[in-house]
This record gives C-alpha cells, structure tokens and sequence, in this order.
C-alpha cells in the first residue's frame, strides 16, 4: 500500500475544501502531528481514521485509497467544461439549472 500517495490524495481534498492541517485534524479527533504524517506518508493510518477522513472530506474512502476515483471525477469535470465551452450563456445557464437540480435529486436519494 503507498502511504505517501494515500497521504497526497488527503492533502488535495482537504486543501479542495479550504481546510487547514489543524481544522482536519481537529474534525478527525487527530492530532496535528499524526495529521502531517499521514499527509506526507509518514505513518500508517488505521481504518478508523481513512473512515473519519473520507466523511470529514465528504469523499469516499476510494477516492483516498485508489487514485483513478479522483482521475474519473477529473475527467468528468473535463468532460463538462468542454460541453460548457461550446454553448451560449442561455444554454449554460440552463445546462448549469438542470445540474443542480440533479445534483439536489442525489443528494435526497443517497
């Protein structure tokens, strides 16, 4: 298993999100310490902690563990971004409509 790669997948999310070593830390029930060295691979992290992390970074413990989660969603903002780039502001706006209402739709049934 690559602790360092697992720990630079956590380290994107958590800075994706805004948060600080010590806000992550703290939401975790971590310390500071423990959280840098699971970030720089420095230590193994117990099932418990991954568990805690991905529900703080509301990810899934695949997309720490397993980097093609996190190129899929990638690739998938990609995908969109050029589908956006090709319409008028009209049909982004209406394109940028039905997302959220589908995103509101998952949301209710997760």
């Amino acid at each position: 298993m690559d602790y360092f790669a697992i720990g630079q997948r956590i380290r994107k999310a958590r800075k994706a999100r805004g948060l600080s070593q010590e806000a992550l830390a703290e939401r975790v029930e971590i310390s500071v310490t423990h959280m840098s060295h699971i970030e720089t691979g420095n230590t193994k992290l117990s099932l418990a902690v991954l568990v805690d992390l991905a529900i703080a970074l509301d990810v899934s413990t695949d997309e720490l563990l397993f980097d093609n989660q996190v190129n899929s969603k990638t690739a998938a903002n990609e995908k969109i971004h050029a589908i956006l780039e090709t319409c008028s502001a009209s049909q982004s706006q209406i394109i940028a409509d039905i997302v959220a209402a589908t995103k509101r739709t998952l949301d209710i049934h997760s």
